[in-house]
């Protein structure tokens, strides 16, 4: 179960295209992080935006 300040968002791996949910944690305002593809597991970097609550932008960068 999600806490009222982590929100999940589907993001698009730019390698193989497969979609798949991240948990986003909105208490920081401002986020880059690196995750791995759940399918073809190579590793892409995420930028976030956040407001309490609610992610404003989530971009997917290779």
């Amino acid at each position: 179960m999600l806490s009222g300040m982590e929100v999940a968002e589907s993001v698009q791996c730019p390698f193989c295209g497969q979609a798949f949910e991240l948990v986003i944690d909105t208490s920081v305002p401002s986020q880059r992080f690196t995750t791995d593809c759940e399918v073809c597991c190579r590793p892409f970097e995420v930028a976030a935006e956040c407001e309490p609550g609610e992610i404003v932008s989530l971009e997917v960068l290779s």
